[in-house]
């Protein structure tokens, strides 16, 4: 059985940016004198959860954004606090936390608090790259950061994005290089996705250039997985490397594997039951700050939307996510979850392709198949016409 599909997590979904990033898609806000109302509000929201969901353990705590490192060590405390009253916290349960570069000095607190894994959202070491993401930090700044999280924190995860306008094979090179002569166990280089609601969709749609070409991005994405892994860190999903299974985000590998997860605060997904249990609920908190704290207030609840996944759809998610692992797709879980299984065809024509292969009750992508990984989960999908 796989422990982590069948294992709880709780994210805590902290909305508030002192500075809202040109590219970022997220649901982010600028703080407006709430954060003390949402914090009550997130509690109770928790509380709520708990009668939903009965005593399951947390085998993962996660604190994202927008930028949860505004939070204070006291408040991290608390809501850490109240979930291990609510729920317990599993033996060696992950509590992470995304923390910006300028909140550097906070990191310890954070640590002293519970936090035992800090994701450092550096993004780059350039300072002409980090003022074209719009960062609010600078390349020293992102060195003192990472150096401060690893003497602070014995998991440590680096975020980077490369494919940018104008970067080259060498520059994108040499940048990586350094990041992992810092020693990390983990690292997330992302290619810079253009997304249309952002600052960077409007001006693409006029027609600037903001990432690297497409041929030149699968280039640096083979690139990235062939230095990080003579480094050491072995790409265990499409984006993420690890040094050792233990340093690998158990959270996000929650999410992958198919687990359940509660999302708390403004815009959270949730994930909860199976198609083969009682059905798998897909819910999603208020998205506006305010909305969401009238919702707690109202109804001591922050669902804005929540809806029953037909075992076709779930089997869908189940297939674009578990192909994100190098572990691949567990068969048996995706059958016990959903009743259903994969496109046994399209898995015969793909694996004579030399992009999947099965081992072991999974299908994973081969190195060839890497780059294509969305749509040959979508082939995997059977037809239901």
């Amino acid at each position: 059985m796989n422990p982590l599909a069948d294992a709880l997590g709780l994210y805590v979904h902290w909305p508030y940016c002192a500075r809202i990033c040109p590219y970022c898609d997220f649901n982010v806000y600028r703080p407006k004198g709430q954060e003390d109302a949402l914090l009550d509000a997130i509690l109770a929201d928790m509380s709520h959860w708990r009668a939903r969901s009965g005593a399951r353990p947390l085998a993962s705590l996660h604190f994202g954004g927008g930028t949860p490192s505004l939070m204070t060590g006291a408040q991290i405390e608390r809501l850490i606090a109240h979930a291990d009253a609510l729920w317990g916290l599993a033996a060696g349960a992950e509590i992470g936390l995304e923390a910006n570069p300028k909140d550097v000095d906070h990191f310890g607190d954070f640590i002293a608090a519970g936090v035992n894994r800090l994701s450092v959202g550096v993004q780059s070491l350039d300072d002409a790259a980090l003022e074209q993401l719009g960062r609010d930090h600078d390349g020293p700044l992102a060195r003192r950061a990472i150096e401060r999280a690893m003497a602070v924190c014995d998991r440590v995860s680096i975020d980077m994005i490369y494919a940018r306008a104008g970067q080259s094979a060498k520059s994108w090179e040499d940048e990586l290089r350094e990041i992992l002569a810092f020693g990390a166990g983990h690292i997330s280089p992302y290619q810079l996705t253009i997304e249309a609601r952002t600052a960077f969709g409007r001006r693409a749609a006029r027609g600037e250039q903001l990432d690297s070409p497409e041929e030149l991005a699968a280039d640096l994405y083979e690139l990235t997985h062939e230095i990080c892994e003579a480094h050491g860190l072995a790409a265990y999903e499409i984006s993420n490397h690890a040094r050792t299974p233990a340093d690998q985000s158990r959270h996000n590998r929650l999410y992958w594997e198919g687990g359940d997860w509660i999302g708390v605060g403004p815009g959270a997904h949730g994930r909860i039951g199976s198609a083969c249990e009682t059905g798998r609920q897909a819910c999603e908190a208020r998205a506006q700050p305010k909305a969401y704290l009238d919702a707690i207030a109202a109804t001591g609840s922050g669902v804005g939307e929540a809806e029953t996944l037909s075992p076709a759809d779930e089997r869908a998610e189940r297939i674009l996510m578990g192909m994100r692992l190098a572990d691949g797709l567990d068969l048996d879980v995706l059958q016990r979850k959903t009743g259903l299984g994969i496109d046994a065809p399209a898995f015969e024509r793909l694996s004579s392709q030399g992009l999947v292969e099965q081992s072991g009750g999974r299908i994973r992508l081969l190195p060839a198949g890497r780059i294509f990984a969305d749509r040959i989960s979508g082939e995997l999908v059977p037809d239901l016409s």
